[in-house]
């Protein structure tokens, strides 16, 4: 570890250890820090009241530290990291070590109460947002599959129904950045509101092309939100929820990992386009609450990249993938702020159902061409790996309850049942048919159950300590495509154990938490590559592992003009004995992409410049441990540090900024993959972003 990096993780002990000095500040008491609330377990909450590892990064967040994408909200979760490229289609999250394929999430992202269940839709702009909560360790015994790792829980703005109110800003800087964003919101006389937001953003790439002098990763992208609000009476509220966005991305920046700055002579382009619905309604009578919440998302990509990775056009491949899905939750609870009282104990409790139901299509077309796949083959050839269409549909069934005693102690007990079916053709094939085709045609059902059990204790009304133990679960599934034999996968599972305390110092002026965690899973799913096909990977089941590791979460307002904010995570996560990964033995090994640490730095400084105009300036260091990029740990990426910057001024209706991130230009290489044959270091990867910076304007009113 670097001079740097040992000094930056000193100052981070130093602010994750509050002192008395906060308590014996000269400053009013009235200065302390908002209530944060949040809805990781459905029902909504106070963030020290839930037996669970949640970071909250919150409107004001969003706006302060001028966040754009929910992967640009990860710095803030301690042991949490995104492995995704430049082009927005692919992005996996990743807490603690346990991470999968987009289509069989071990993380699942929640708009609105709508799950994912592929995350090609997870990443969307941060449009309207109020509220993004990453919620680590299992979610199964609530939410069920795919949430074995936890959740991405993201809530948007309500339209304001009190006056209309509204906001817009024209970011712009280097590379050829523009965007324009803005919102509207207000009521439709006294029981309705509508609310509209739009936004589009454009930029060069940061990778140029030697051989073309084209830029290649650049981003083109258009986002639109609409909202219906519906409250007739004090009991009912109606929600209905549209958004769209339209990406128009460039093509992969990748290349041979040893040679990072040679580009590609092909340059193809990375489509999306998203449809997500949502409709929620919930009432509230004496005895219970009633929820109701119903997604319908329908996504389509589309690219075209380059496979050899060389000057010379080898191999390119296309790729089309089309999903749409179904999904209904309807839950039944205890009023919100009202248990049931008997005697002197406190139950809450909620109920329900939930279903989904997906269809997912692929074609993805390798070209070849003459002699490339083999000396014998003079000709070019296109392989179809795969065309495939998998269908899927599924239920759960789940209850909770939390018994509070004397207002001290929380015993809670959860269980869930999940069955689904998926049905799956799968097609690989060459054109001309040099090869007989391999085709599968077949079905599988699985069904689980996941328990949660937890103990709170609140020492005093600001901590409480608490322990949890659950079951997580993962679907099984098959791939589109993989080595003939492999096509299905079996489910995944994990016993989480986990111990955490939360509190509320100094009169309310810090908020800190801190947790430790055990994790031993079996059957591990893990992305291989698939050694015939480049650039493609598929589901295994490889074996077992664990993880283990410490988080550490403060944020403290020491004087009314100022913020400061620091997390910290540790993880060890590493394969299990036995475990074999496409062919090799990696017992002992560390599980890709899973940081030694994570861990922020920051503060936030007002100041009224004016009575009318307030300053402010903010910065934030980011500091990633090194890691892995495979499972058998022949290369990865060192530590490496990233510093963002923030400054400008406020008045009652105008705001301006300017802005860097990655203010000293770190270079580093999130991303990497194997790629044997084409590639000379046997993997080809793509840089992370380079240092950006510019101006920002506003107005809100």
């Amino acid at each position: 570890m670097s001079g740097m990096h040992r000094a930056s993780l000193a100052l981070l002990l130093l602010a994750l250890a509050p002192t008395a000095s906060f308590a014996q500040s000269n400053q009013s008491p009235s200065i302390v820090l908002p209530t944060v609330i949040v809805t990781a377990e459905k029902a909504a909450s106070e963030i020290k009241e839930v037996p669970a590892s949640v970071t909250a990064v919150t409107a004001a967040t969003i706006e302060n530290s001028g966040l754009r994408a929910i992967t640009d909200a990860a710095i803030f979760a301690p042991n949490t990291v995104f492995t995704e490229f430049t082009a927005r289609k692919v992005s996996n999250a990743r807490f603690r070590g346990i991470g999968s394929s987009p289509g069989n999430p071990a993380i699942t992202t929640y708009l609105d109460g709508v799950p994912q269940l592929n995350s090609n839709s997870s990443n969307i702009e941060l449009l309207d947002v109020s509220q993004i909560e990453f919620v680590r360790g299992p979610q199964s015994p609530l939410f069920g599959r795919n949430t074995l790792g936890g959740i991405v829980n993201v809530t948007s703005a309500k339209p304001s129904m009190s006056a209309w109110t509204g906001s817009a800003i024209v970011p712009f800087g280097n590379s050829g950045l523009w965007e324009a964003r803005g919102s509207v919101s207000g009521p439709i006389g006294d029981k309705a509101a509508i609310g509209f937001a739009a936004g589009k953003q454009q930029r060069d790439g940061f990778t140029q092309n030697t051989i073309t002098g084209n830029k290649l990763d650049s981003r083109d992208g258009t986002f639109t939100k609409a909202q219906a609000l519906f409250v007739p009476n004090a009991n009912w509220e109606a929600r209905l929820i549209y958004a769209y966005e339209r990406d128009r991305d460039g093509d992969y920046a990748l290349a041979d990992l040893s040679a990072i700055r040679i580009a590609p002579f092909h340059e193809g382009f990375t489509n999306r386009d998203i449809n997500n619905t949502t409709v929620n309604i919930r009432g509230t009578g004496q005895n219970f609450a009633i929820e109701s919440t119903t997604g319908f998302v329908a996504w389509k990509t589309e690219d075209d990249t380059d496979l050899d990775y060389s000057p010379l056009p080898l191999a390119t491949r296309t790729n089309l993938e089309e999903d749409r899905q179904f999904t209904q939750q309807v839950r039944l609870a205890s009023p919100d702020n009202a248990p049931l009282a008997v005697g002197s104990t406190m139950v809450k409790w909620q109920a329900g159902i939930e279903y989904f139901d997906q269809g997912y299509d692929q074609d993805a077309v390798n070209s070849f061409s003459a002699f490339v796949l083999n000396p014998q083959v003079g000709f070019p050839v296109s392989m179809h790996s795969p065309e495939a269409s998998i269908d899927s549909n599924g239920f759960g069934l789940f209850g909770r309850a939390t018994i509070t005693l004397n207002d001290k102690v929380d015993l809670t007990g959860g269980l869930r049942f999940d069955h689904e079916k998926s049905d799956a053709h799968l097609n690989t094939f060459f054109s001309p048919a040099i090869a007989p085709a391999n085709v599968v045609t077949a079905d599988q059902s699985f069904d689980d159950v996941s328990p949660q059990f937890a103990f709170g204790y609140r020492v005093n009304p600001q901590q409480t300590a608490y322990v949890s133990v659950a079951r997580g679960y993962k679907a099984g599934g098959f791939n589109p495509a993989a080595l003939p034999g492999s096509e299905a996968y079996d489910e995944e599972h994990a016993w989480h154990l986990e111990g955490g305390w939360k509190s509320t110092l100094s009169g309310g002026k810090v908020a800190a938490s801190a947790a430790v965690f055990f994790i031993n899973w079996d059957d591990l799913q893990l992305n291989v590559p698939n050694p015939f096909v480049p650039g493609q990977f598929y589901i295994a089941n490889v074996g077992s592992a664990s993880s283990s590791g410490a988080e550490f979460d403060v944020t403290a307002r020491p004087r009314s003009d100022l913020d400061v904010f620091a997390s910290l995570g540790f993880t060890s996560a590493e394969f299990g004995e036995g475990t074999m990964a496409n062919g090799a033995a990696v017992s002992g090994k560390s599980l890709p992409y899973t940081p030694d640490y994570t861990a922020l730095l920051g503060g936030q400084w007002t100041h009224a410049v004016t009575t009318a105009i307030s300053g402010f300036a903010r910065a934030e260091l980011a500091l990633t441990g090194a890691f892995s990029y495979d499972e058998g740990n022949t290369e990865g990426q060192d530590a490496y540090s990233i510093v963002n910057i923030r400054a400008g001024a406020r008045a009652k209706r105008l705001f301006a900024e300017v802005w860097l991130r990655n203010a000293f230009d770190t270079r580093y290489v999130p991303i990497a993959i194997p790629y044997p044959g084409f590639a000379p270091s046997g993997f080809i990867g793509e840089n992370g972003r380079p240092r950006t910076f510019g101006i920002t304007l506003g107005t809100s009113f």
